[in-house]
């Protein structure tokens, strides 16, 4: 897993020693033996290598090569290593080395692009390859000797915290409209200050070109964006330049992913998705429609917007309602919502409730009605309606009490439940 950069308005400094220790991995020696072919040539690539000049840990290794894929293939069962077809076709073997991928792939050069898919052909240029990536900071590679490559002034900008387009920005979007949202994550993870300028104006004239991406694509590219760094500022700025809403279909809550970005407790993408982009439950059903929401995630934004609606009818939530909240909606789904609302005027948590809370979720334990259907029918009840009846009376009474689970309570609420179970 890459460990992102602290936030923070000032590039972080380059490690001088990141590239070496990339190269001293064991499964890195062992691919790059594997793949010395005389004539031939196979470097570091990408992201590696530029999370290494940061010294971040990488587990993502990607290598370049001017080997063919069948070539590469025939290599690795030359070394005993597995290869794995993964993308045979486009250029891409992955090699597993000790339980590790590593993912090789073919010099290529682009032959034709429509900003969705592109046609390439293989080559045997590493500075042509470079340049059909999008941003300088992806551009670089690291051959078997440590010898950092260059082409395109990546280095120059990682040191800068500078994220900028390949050449001419506007053609790299044409070629690819995803790099639109890729310029933003990237300025959320990479970057400092302001973005780059001719990057953000290309952004904004490619704006059009959000409409003929996958929804997935959008979709699994926004919520990567909202883990940078440096999220809450891009969603700024995406906000400003009017770009948000043809994301989102509409505005976004920026204070209410403040909160969930800023936090020390750990808030993940759908929760801060859904502090930004959900009011109602009309919302999670768009969004489900328009980004192509797995049903997990569907269900996460309606359950957001279900308590969102009870928890502002609140004025203060107090430590005896935290239990049967805990109860309606989950404690780590209730900490998250009140992350978000934190500091507006409704509702106001004590501190007894947020310590209520704390304990409750460090117990991993949610409370559960202590009656069953089975109890019911035991008395007598007839099954089907009137069980159901029953058990959504005594729940009722049950959460208006706080949730209680002693056997005086428990014969309570089951003359709540045959009440209502007898009622007509």
């Amino acid at each position: 897993m890459t460990t992102d950069p602290l936030p923070s308005s000032v590039a972080p400094p380059l490690v001088a020693d990141g590239p070496a220790r990339l190269l001293a991995r064991a499964g890195v020696q062992a691919c790059l033996a594997a793949l010395d072919a005389p004539g031939e040539e196979t470097r570091l690539v990408g992201g590696c290598v530029r999370d290494a000049l940061l010294g971040t840990i990488v587990a993502d290794i990607d290598l370049a090569t001017t080997l063919r894929p069948e070539a590469v293939m025939a290599c690795a069962r030359t070394a005993g290593i597995k290869a794995v077809g993964t993308g045979i076709e486009h250029g891409t073997v992955t090699l597993v080395v000790g339980g590790e991928p590593h993912e090789v792939t073919t010099l290529r050069e682009d032959v034709e692009t429509d900003g969705r898919h592109a046609v390439v052909r293989f080559g045997r240029d590493f500075a042509r390859d470079a340049e059909r990536r999008d941003f300088t900071i992806n551009a670089l590679s690291l051959d078997a000797e440590g010898r950092l490559h260059d082409t395109t002034g990546g280095v120059a900008d990682l040191a800068a915290g500078r994220v900028r387009f390949i050449g001419d920005a506007a053609t790299r979007l044409r070629e690819d409209a995803l790099r639109l949202l890729r310029f933003f994550r990237f300025h959320a993870r990479y970057g400092s200050g302001a973005p780059d300028a001719e990057g953000l104006a290309a952004s904004i004239a490619a704006r059009d070109s959000l409409d003929r991406l996958s929804r997935e694509r959008v979709r699994a590219e926004f919520l990567k964006l909202l883990l940078a760094p440096r999220a809450v500022d891009a969603v700024a700025i995406l906000s400003e330049t009017g770009l948000l809403p043809r994301i989102l279909g509409g505005v976004g809550e920026l204070g209410r992913l403040s909160r969930c970005a800023t936090t020390e407790l750990g808030v993940d993408a759908t929760a801060r998705f859904a502090a930004l982009a959900v009011r109602t439950s009309e919302d999670a059903d768009r969004l489900q429609a328009s980004l192509r929401l797995s049903r997990a995630e569907h269900a996460r934004l309606t359950g957001y917007a279900i308590a969102l609606a009870a928890l502002h009818d609140r004025p203060v939530i107090e430590a005896d309602a935290v239990p049967a909240l805990v109860a309606t909606y989950g404690a780590g789904p209730l900490r998250e919502l009140l992350i978000a609302l934190d500091g507006e005027p409704r509702p106001r948590v004590t501190p007894a409730a947020r310590a209520m809370l704390d304990r409750m979720e460090a117990a991993g334990t949610r409370p559960v009605l202590p009656v069953t259907g089975a109890d019911l029918v035991a008395r007598g009840v007839a099954p089907g309606r009137a069980v159901g009846a029953g058990l959504r009376a005594a729940r009722d009474l049950w959460l208006a009490s706080g949730c209680p689970d002693d056997a005086e309570a428990r014969e309570r609420l089951i003359a709540r439940a045959l009440e209502a179970a007898a009622a007509p």
